[in-house]
């Protein structure tokens, strides 16, 4: 059963039409189970309708006819009980409900089994036998186990269906695609699509102006890999056999077939670029073997497309580095790395769009901080369609939007252009405090990475930097940077920001950031080596970080140094005694280091429970409220399979940041939150509740945070806190807050009511 629900599944997204898709589906499925009937009806929520769309065995005058209302029938029983209907005697059930225009009152056995993707139905998946019969459980299991294949198959069919109408007629339909997660904003602009290297079956399509350009560059590396491939055998001669060494005439004697090479070239001249011309060929070339009953035939498709990623290798080694980016780019992929993010100038860069990644990933964290609009986790892009396509990012509704028609298209000028002017209208708030109506005042920090923030923040009237993220200086090299380097920066950093604090954080990287020269390969990262983990394992990088970082202190006395991922007393004792060891080297070579106020970042449950041990070895405490977030409540923020679970406003995150903020202050220390609470404006507003000392986040949203704390008495955002610490629903809670600012006037303004 598992080599035919692989070879569907292959199948299925061989095929570029949903009907095409569907009428695969009915017939395979049919011929895997040997039953009489076999169908798909496809819900319509819209007009609460389940739709028969394909059949094998029933009357094909029924597909687009046959109508179930929603929970009608046994079809519409196992859509609304949301699991399988496997029943011996069809008509004999309560729920059965006969249609003269299927023709199906001949057949008994049925099951019907739902096809779900994130909770939604999409449709059923049924088969019918004529005689009595209850299907068994393997292929009850089968029949489960193909639908959460087909949901994502269906998907995506129709988004290439739509895709279709759009290249066929641009005012044929707007297609939205839904992500999970975002960075707050909106852009318009042109999809640029990057991908990894050596990523086959993930490179786009592209135009070409010059075809005969782009033929000779197939035909160099193909001629590079033949003689690559020469050598390789050569110089294996005294080590393989003639056998093994056979793999590598057969790689030369598939890039002299006319199947791979011409089918690439035909495809070049008909306009495609030589990646992507590859791409098509190889995958098409692979298919063919992989349906081949022979096994040993079968296991050929691998060799293909190992060889088809060689010629990719050569290709993208060719390529220039000078990628052209428009005015207006939105950086789509299915990955993003902060390296490609970086790579786009920042005024061309609007907006972002990631198959992967959630609103809390690195990549994420660094958007909202150069203030560019993302949508995350949108499962279901076609990267390789949508390149040099119009595209409109929403980070409020988290949604992307191809091909805006012109209407839908000025809409989000017109909105555009309101974010901007309300931006604007808030520029007289630059220089007065956060302070409320009734004189409670909090300050506000900055979230830094790159010089650019650090200029902007230096002008926008922040009371400093309460998070420096020093690893973004470490992913723009290809190498770790040397002291004098890292002391360079650091002193810039604390220049530009004088007389105003700078948090410095030592290196975090792990989780969601490897670096690319020091790659990290684990099977759960987030619980793995990472933060301050890997700066105790590797007191030599550590040491070298901390005594940059005391001689740009040595300069500038606005300098506090922060201990990411502390978990333990014992991790705090020996970052501090490396802390010490770094202090006395520079005194002893006659550096005059002064002891710079040193903070933990508290975003590991344990040290939750810990804190009281903890800040009496300290100066501070910053809550890092995206990890802690993450760990307290078993959510892979990266994960977008699980990240509508993630949310800062959970009863136990807000109970175990009261609890941090209380014990810090019983200690008389200060304590601030610089995780992406601080610019969440119903978050800040129980946070400021809370009486936390400092919110750090990124510039974009400074003001409205700003704007919020002096339009809302602390009063009465205390006895709100008081409220919803009593509720146990994170929907409740996040309700209540938006509804406590629409009362004061900010719920539409600052969009959050979504």
């Amino acid at each position: 059963m598992l080599d035919i629900l692989r070879r569907i599944v292959q199948d299925i997204n061989a095929t570029r039409d949903l009907n095409e898709a569907l009428n695969l589906i009915v017939a395979e499925v049919k011929a895997a189970l040997h039953t009489d009937v076999c169908s798909v009806y496809i819900t319509d929520p819209v007009r609460g309708e389940h739709v028969l769309m394909a059949t094998d065995g029933l009357r094909p005058s029924a597909v687009g006819k046959v109508r179930l209302k929603l929970g009608q029938g046994l079809t519409g029983l196992a859509a609304g009980r949301v699991e399988p209907i496997n029943v011996e005697n069809a008509p004999a059930h309560p729920a059965f409900r006969y249609i003269a225009a299927t023709g199906e009152a001949p057949f008994h056995g049925f099951i019907g089994v739902p096809i779900l993707r994130r909770r939604k139905v999409l449709g059923v998946l049924v088969a019918q036998q004529r005689e009595q019969r209850k299907y068994t459980a393997d292929e009850e299991s089968f029949l489960v186990t193909l639908a959460t294949q087909l949901a994502a198959c269906i998907n995506q069919a129709e988004i290439r269906q739509a895709l279709d109408r759009l290249d066929d007629d641009v005012l044929s339909g707007t297609l939205f695609l839904e992500g999970v997660a975002s960075a707050h904003g909106l852009a318009l602009g042109e999809a640029v699509v990057v991908f990894p290297a050596a990523a086959l079956d993930r490179v786009p399509d592209k135009d070409i102006e010059n075809p005969d350009a782009e033929a000779s560059r197939f035909r160099q590396a193909v001629a590079a890999e033949l003689a690559e491939l020469q050598r390789l055998s050569e110089r294996m001669r005294l080590l393989l056999s003639a056998g093994d060494r056979a793999l590598f005439d057969a790689y030369a004697l598939l890039l002299g077939s006319d199947s791979l090479v011409n089918g690439t070239l035909e495809r070049i001249y008909a306009g495609n670029w030589a990646p992507g011309a590859l791409r098509a060929t190889v995958l098409e070339y692979a298919n063919i073997f992989t349906e081949m009953d022979d096994p040993y035939l079968r296991e050929r498709a691998a060799d293909i497309l190992d060889l088809g990623q060689r010629l990719l290798n050569r290709l993208q080694e060719e390529q220039s580095f000078n990628r052209h980016y428009p005015d207006e780019t939105i950086l789509m992929g299915d990955e993003i790395s902060v390296s490609q993010l970086l790579d786009v100038p920042t005024e061309k860069l609007k907006g972002l769009v990631s198959v992967r990644g959630t609103g809390a990933s690195h990549v994420a964290l660094l958007a909202r901080g150069l203030g560019i609009p993302a949508v995350f986790g949108v499962s279901n892009l076609p990267p390789g369609r949508l390149n040099g396509r119009e595209v409109a990012v929403d980070g409020y509704t988290v949604r992307v939007c191809i091909q805006p028609s012109p209407a839908l298209r000025q809409e989000y000028l017109k909105l555009i252009a309101e974010e901007a002017k309300l931006s604007r209208g808030l520029q007289h708030l630059r220089d007065l405090p956060a302070e409320t109506p009734d004189g409670h005042r909090l300050e506000l920090h900055a979230n830094s990475g790159l010089f650019a923030d650090i200029a902007a923040a230096r002008n926008s009237g922040v009371h400093g930097v309460g998070l420096y993220r020093s690893e973004l200086h470490f992913f723009l090299r290809d190498r770790f940077p040397g002291e004098e380097e890292q002391t360079t920066l650091y002193t810039r950093v604390l220049r530009i920001m004088d007389p105003h604090p700078v948090v410095l954080r030592t290196l975090d990287i792990g989780g969601d950031k490897p670096l690319p020269y020091f790659p990290i390969i684990e099977q759960n990262p987030f619980l793995g080596w990472r933060g301050i983990r890997i700066s105790l394992d590797q007191p030599d990088l550590f040491k070298t970080q901390l005594r940059a970082m005391l001689r740009a202190g040595a300069a500038y006395p606005n300098l506090s140094i922060l201990f990411p991922m502390i978990s333990s007393v014992s991790e705090l004792s020996e970052a501090l005694e490396l802390l010490r060891s770094a202090q006395a080297e520079l005194q002893e070579e006659g550096v005059a280091v002064t002891t710079p106020k040193i903070g933990i970042m508290v975003e590991v449950p344990s040290a939750v429970f810990q804190i009281d041990a903890l800040i009496q070895r300290v100066d501070f405490a910053s809550i890092g409220s995206n990890d802690l977030t993450q760990y307290l409540l078993a959510v892979d923020r990266n994960n977008d399979r699980v990240a509508k679970l993630y949310d800062s406003l959970h009863p136990a995150v807000l109970k175990a940041i009261h609890h941090v903020i209380e014990r810090v202050q019983a200690a008389g220390r200060p304590v601030s939150v610089c995780g992406e609470m601080a610019g969440d404006p119903a978050a800040a507003l129980l946070l400021m509740a809370m009486g936390v000392d400092s919110l750090s986040m990124n510039l974009g949203g400074l003001l409205k945070i700003k704007w919020m704390i002096r339009s809302i008495p602390y009063v009465e955002a205390q006895a709100l806190l008081t409220e919803v610490m009593t509720l146990n629903s994170t929907a409740a809670i996040r309700d209540r807050a938006h509804a406590f600012l629409d009362q004061h006037g900010l719920g539409g303004p600052l969009r959050i009511g979504k």
